[in-house]
C-alpha cells in the first residue's frame, strides 16, 4: 500500500491568497496528500485571519506548529504583549470567534517528528538529542493547553539565559527552549550562545555561525526541517532544511515534499 506523501510548507505569515494558489498544485491539492506547516501562520501578511481557516480548512490533513510570530499573537491575546506598529493579526483578534482561533492555535504543537524528519520553527539547540528537544518541547505544549496559559505567555518572553543547562528551572527554563525552537538563527562560535540581534544571512559577521554548524550536534543524521529566517531563504543539505523563502517580502512561498526534497514555488509578489 502506498504511503501518502507529506509536503512541508514555509512561512505563511498571513499570505493567505499565496497559500490558496499553492494549495491548488495537483501534488499539494491531492486528497491523500498531507501538509505540515512550520509555523509563523499568521502576521506580516495581509489576512492572517484567512490563513487560518485556510490551514484549518484542510482538517486531518494538516499539520502546524507554532512559530515566534504565532506566539505573539497568543501573548496579545493573554494580555502580556502590546500590538506593535508592524503587526498585522486584528483582524484573528477581533473576530467574532476570536476565543476559538486562540485556543485551537494554542493547542498546536512546537515540534513534529515523522517520516525521517523533525520540524521545529527555528532551531534545535546542538546539546539536545532530537528524543530531548521533542520532550521539551512538550513542557512548553502541556503549559500553553493548560488553565493556567495565560501566567505560562508571561513566562516565556525574555531573551536570557542565552545557553541551555539542564538545572534550568522555571521561566528560565521555559525561554532557552522556546527562543531555541521559535527564534534562533545564530550562535556565538566560540560558545554556543545563542544570538537574537543577527538576522541577516549566514557569514557576515565571523564570531556567529548558523545553529546547523555548530560543532557537537547530538542527532545529525535526522535532518531538521525548519523556517524563520527568510535571510536565508531556501536552503537544503542533508542534516538542515530552511523553507522560509521570504513570502511575506514578496519572493516566494515553498513547498517540499519530504522523501525525496522536490521543491514547489508559488510567486508572493502581490504580498509584498
Amino acid at each position: 500500500m502506498k504511503t501518502a506523501d507529506v509536503w512541508v510548507i514555509g512561512d505563511v505569515q498571513g499570505c493567505r491568497r499565496a497559500l490558496q494558489q499553492l494549495l491548488q498544485h495537483p501534488e499539494l491539492a491531492a486528497p491523500d496528500t498531507h501538509i505540515w506547516f512550520a509555523g509563523d501562520l499568521v502576521n506580516r501578511g495581509p489576512d492572517s485571519l484567512g490563513a487560518l481557516k485556510c490551514i484549518r480548512g484542510l482538517g486531518s490533513r494538516a499539520r502546524a506548529i507554532l512559530g515566534n510570530h504565532d506566539l505573539h499573537l497568543l501573548a496579545v491575546a493573554a494580555g502580556v504583549r502590546k500590538i506593535s506598529r508592524s503587526d498585522t493579526f486584528q483582524d484573528v483578534l477581533q473576530a467574532p470567534d476570536a476565543p476559538e482561533w486562540i485556543d485551537w492555535l494554542r493547542r498546536q504543537p512546537l515540534l513534529i517528528r515523522g517520516h525521517g524528519h523533525v520540524m521545529v520553527h527555528a532551531g534545535i539547540l546542538p546539546a539536545w538529542t532530537l528524543e530531548q528537544a521533542a520532550r521539551l518541547a512538550r513542557e512548553i505544549e502541556t503549559a500553553l493547553r493548560g488553565p493556567a496559559w495565560r501566567e505560562a505567555m508571561d513566562d516565556l518572553y525574555g531573551e536570557r539565559p542565552l545557553l541551555w543547562d539542564d538545572a534550568l528551572q522555571g521561566p528560565a527554563r521555559m525561554r532557552v527552549i522556546v527562543n531555541a525552537l521559535t527564534r534562533m538563527r545564530v550562535c556565538h562560535r566560540s560558545d554556543g550562545r545563542m544570538n537574537f540581534d543577527h538576522k541577516a544571512g549566514p557569514g557576515t559577521d565571523p564570531d556567529l555561525c548558523p545553529w546547523f554548524e555548530l560543532p557537537g550536534r547530538r542527532d545529525p543524521a535526522i535532518p531538521v526541517v525548519f523556517g524563520h529566517w527568510s535571510a536565508l531563504g531556501l536552503h537544503i543539505r542533508p542534516d538542515a532544511i530552511c523553507l522560509d523563502s521570504g513570502c511575506v517580502w514578496g519572493r516566494s512561498l515553498t513547498a517540499m515534499r519530504l522523501r525525496d526534497h522536490r521543491i514547489i514555488q508559488q510567486d508572493c509578489a502581490q504580498c509584498r
